[in-house]
């Protein structure tokens, strides 16, 4: 009985001590999870703990729970239960499938825990009774609510501190970037907390993060971010042209999102050619590089951010078999820490500036040698479009917001750590780069990109004809206020010059519906309307200099004769575009008035056209066609929107491109004058074999026509068009893409036809309010706009256009009042804040502007209009130093428009690209003699047709 009494009192003091450690530690550990020796250490004592506390619990329950009162057994059971949860939970780890059982282990634990404390305080004499015993209970459970409430409080707290937040001033030159011209990575703007250096191994591992993720890591595996660097051949032969011509420190400005291994080692000052070869090249964007981005600084790009080297990463990594079964034990039960560091809370609710990081760049001095100037940027057209859900005055918007992951990490079945419902987002990156794919002969990786291009995200409507007898509109885009090789967002529309104002023509429309004939030997305008439906930037996007990107029309007769081609790939569809194809791209100069071709965006000096389709938007393209005499009864029009990843040249120049030395011209940093041939040795590329290799044309989407052909004396088909409800969205496309371009007569015309079709849509009226606010006829605008507000009073893009009319007529109050119903709906639309803005400066309340333009500057620090306005706001109420300040933002993020003049000579020598420079212009067939040389004898109208190359 002694020995009973001895091992009983061994066993309830050993408990006394064990079960407050183990509410103690586990209130820690679930409140401040950290990834630090001590957090791991109490981890590991709390389960030994438990271990231990478990064992001595049984011999309690067997030898003295008969003893006990009613409310200490209750309370001993609960905690038993707690342990058997928690010995499974050893077993089984906590990761995200498991936390029901997690929680249920705290709450049922801590419950009983508090009953315990409850009878101790009775049994202590405090409120001792049977029936206090309730109200002991009560108190007890209620402090450890309290206390939870408080724990989950200061847990999540984390949350709201890891936000992306831009500054309140950007810069004024790119030395106040990054850790500024000594740093070790500038130009990037990337740094390392402590300014320290990070081994290359590090971003070398992402093997160690397989044995909890093999699913992503097989994904990954595959995609574009493990290609990045020097394993990548259209990215090596960029960067050792870079660094041949400028030197290698103006390449760590890619070497920032491109090269981890190489530039956050110190490996960048050394040139590429030397080191290309070694495994730090040829690692690619790891797990770890986006990963470990502690903090986003901004959302001006340029890999804006600040990387975090784990204090424990050596443990993950380890080869030795003990210490990594140790580490990967310690994860899988209690996987907080891990994701702290590695899954910071704005790579999910902030994902599009996460990813503006990198996908978004700008030039400056220390790379170009030249100013400031956009690069590639993803970021802000879809942050000012209708698919973040925070542009106002988007044509279409989507059912629900969507960002980045939404399209480019849609989720893949995985039983992975980390898994959710049994699903992972895909790190295979989905996107439009089949070039990497092609030359790793990596067929799932091009089959599943293919299957993206082609997944419905853009549309072809061969829609309209008209003739093409009515004299061509000139162009309509001026092109001296680019200061981008991209685009900006829709507030593009604002910069749209009108084309001639003359009669629209009369179309036909849509032609698949009426079936117009087409007579030998007449001349039409055939109108095709390219559509985004589902991308949520640009198209194309990225580096738009780069790709082939272009609309093909081909007519066919039902003889099996060629009577139209634009579009046109030489080589049987592996050679280079024909010239006069309507293109999708940025086509950008040097100082020379060569062609920026070879990925040396750092020697852009001017740009001769940008063309890209806004999110939710259209483009309506124009194409001449003249009908032979011995034309069958029938031509079909088939018209594919076609993409490659690179252009002919620059595979080539890539893979085998080099200057020749001949020649004896001159290269500088501003230009490159040198004759490029195509005979280096394919020795060492980075691809799978030695080859240059044959990307594939993919067609995002095609449509079709076929139209019955009449004799040359037949009467002429009268105009036709048919409108129905259904069909509103086609003739809004139609009027999208007219507007766009500038013919703004046309686009209201066939706005006209979405209110025929469907009068209580105010979509109609209202596009056709943009149009004649764009033409400065305000008094027609506020007719179409009153009327789109009569069916939806709130709706914001016909408040937002009727603010104009008002501004424009004086009434500052009322078109002030418009626009906050605009921002009460959409408050991060910049070009509504930016005239909400200007309108308060003209009614020289300048400090309610002032608070109204830096909120733009919260949105894009970059923004020219809000440093502009905001330096007149500042020298209105007199604050010289501030208004100095914007001014020279201003000055930096403002065009050069003296730059177009180096365009004029490069336009008379590539007619084909001064016409594509036009706003308003039409495409005319290649020539067709040799296609149809079967009817060699028959086909001499055709040719004659044919127009330009």
């Amino acid at each position: 009985m002694r020995e009973n009494a001895s091992s009983d009192g061994f066993v309830r003091r050993a408990l006394s001590w064990l079960l407050p450690f183990l509410v103690v530690s586990a209130a820690y550990l679930y409140t401040f999870p950290q990834p630090n020796l001590f957090y791991a250490g109490t981890v590991l004592l709390h389960v030994l703990g438990g271990v231990f506390a478990t064992i001595l619990l049984i011999l309690l329950l067997l030898r003295r729970m008969r003893y006990e009162s009613l409310l200490a057994r209750v309370g001993w059971l609960l905690v038993a239960a707690g342990a058997v949860l928690g010995l499974i939970l050893i077993r089984t780890g906590t990761p995200r499938t498991e936390w029901r059982l997690l929680y249920f282990h705290f709450v049922i634990s801590l419950i009983g825990a508090g009953l315990l404390v409850a009878d101790k305080w009775g049994r202590r004499g405090w409120l001792a009774s049977n029936a206090s015993a309730v109200v002991r209970s009560a108190i007890c459970l209620a402090m450890i609510v309290a206390i939870g409430y408080g724990a989950r409080y200061i847990r999540e707290s984390w949350r709201t501190r890891a936000r992306i937040q831009n500054p309140t001033m950007p810069p004024d030159d790119m030395n106040g970037e990054g850790d500024g011209p000594e740093g070790p990575f500038f130009p990037s703007s990337a740094q390392v907390y402590g300014k320290q250096r990070i081994p290359s191994k590090f971003f070398m591992e992402s093997d160690s993060c397989k044995r909890c993720h093999e699913d992503i890591y097989n994904q990954w595996f595959s995609s574009a971010h493990h290609f990045s660097s020097f394993n990548n051949q259209w990215y090596r032969k960029s960067i050792e042209y870079m660094q041949d011509t400028i030197g290698t420190k103006p390449s760590k400005w890619c070497g920032g999102c491109h090269d981890p291994a190489v530039l956050y080692a110190g490996l960048m000052d050394t040139p590429i050619k030397q080191i290309v070869h070694r495994p730090e090249s040829q690692a690619g964007l790891g797990c770890m590089m986006c990963h470990s981005i502690a903090n986003v600084k901004s959302t001006m790009g340029q890999g804006d951010f600040y990387l975090e080297y784990p204090k424990l990463h050596e443990l993950a990594a380890t080869q030795n078999p003990l210490a990594r079964a140790l580490h990967d034990f310690m994860i899988r039960l209690n996987p907080e820490p891990h994701r702290r560091v590695f899954l910071k809370p704005f790579m999910r609710a902030q994902t599009a500036e996460f990813c503006s990081t990198c996908h978004k760049v700008h030039l400056d001095v220390p790379v170009n040698h030249y100013r400031w100037f956009r690069g590639f940027n993803e970021y802000d057209n879809w942050q000012a479009s209708g698919v973040s859900g925070q542009g106002a005055r988007s044509f279409y918007y989507p059912p629900k917001p969507q960002q980045c992951a939404d399209c480019h990490m849609p989720a893949e079945a995985s039983h992975d750590a980390g898994n959710i419902n049994g699903f992972v987002h895909s790190h295979r990156f989905p996107g439009a780069n089949t070039a990497l794919p092609t030359a790793n002969e990596d067929a799932d990786q091009l089959k599943l990109t293919e299957a993206f291009l082609k997944s419905g995200a853009l549309t072809v409507d061969i829609f309209a004809l008209s003739p093409a007898q009515l004299p061509l509109k000139p162009g309509a885009t001026s092109q001296s206020e680019l200061a981008t090789t991209f685009a900006v967002g829709e507030e593009a529309e604002a910069k749209i010059t009108p084309g001639t104002n003359g009669e629209t023509a009369p179309v036909t429309a849509p032609l698949n519906l009426v079936q117009p004939a087409l007579r030998r030997g007449d001349t039409v305008r055939v109108d095709v309307v390219v559509r985004t439906k589902k991308v949520g930037h640009f198209f194309p996007g990225g580096t738009v200099d780069a790709y082939d990107t272009w609309l093909e029309l081909k007519g066919t007769d039902d003889k099996g004769q060629t009577i139209f081609w634009s579009g046109k790939v030489e080589g049987d569809g592996r050679g280079p575009v024909e010239k006069g194809a309507h293109f999708y791209r940025s086509l950008q100069i040097d100082a020379h008035g060569n062609p920026i071709n070879k990925r040396n965006a750092w020697a852009t000096r001017a740009v001769v056209y940008v063309r890209l389709i806004p999110p939710g938007a259209a483009d309506t393209v124009h194409y001449r066609m003249s009908i032979p005499e011995n034309a069958g009864s029938k031509i079909t029009l088939h018209a594919r929107l076609c993409y490659r990843k690179f252009s002919w040249w620059g595979t080539q120049f890539s893979f085998v491109g080099q200057p020749d030395q001949k020649s004896g011209r001159e290269v500088t940093p501003d230009f490159d004058d040198r004759p490029f041939v195509f005979t280096a040795s394919m020795e060492g590329i980075s691809a799978k074999e030695e080859k240059i290799p044959d990307l594939p044309l993919v067609t995002v989407a095609e449509n079709d026509v076929t139209l019955p052909v009449a004799a040359h004396n037949a009467r002429a088909a009268v105009p036709k068009t048919i409108v129905r409800k259904e069909e509103w969205q086609r003739w809004n496309d139609y009027g999208i893409g007219l507007f766009l371009q500038g013919d703004l007569k046309g686009a209201a015309a066939a706005f006209q036809k979405v209110t025929e079709a469907d009068p209580d849509n105010p979509d109609g009226w209202v596009n056709i309010g943009r149009c004649a606010v764009q033409e400065g006829d305000m008094e027609r605008a506020r007719t179409v706009l009153e009327k789109a507000l009569a069916l939806s009073p709130t709706l914001a893009r016909a408040n937002f256009f009727y603010a104009r009319v008002l501004r424009s007529n004086g009434n500052y109050e009322g078109a002030a009042a418009r626009l906050r119903v605009v921002l009460d709906q959409y408050p991060r639309d910049r070009v509504a804040l930016n005239d909400l803005g200007r309108i308060l400066f003209l009614q020289r309340k300048y400090s309610e502007a002032v608070k109204v333009l830096q909120s733009v500057l919260a949105i894009d620090p970059e923004d020219l209009q809000a440093h502009y306005n905001l330096m007149l706001c500042y020298n209105g109420s007199g604050n010289e130093k501030l208004a100095k300040e914007h001014e020279a933002r201003y000055m930096r993020f403002k065009a050069d428009e003296s730059s177009q003049a180096i365009t004029g000579a490069y336009r008379q020598l590539h007619p084909e690209d001064n016409n594509e420079r036009q706003g308003i212009h039409e495409h005319v067939s290649i020539p067709l003699a040799l296609l149809n040389q079967k009817y060699a004898g028959k086909t001499q109208s055709a040719v004659a047709a044919g127009g330009s190359k």
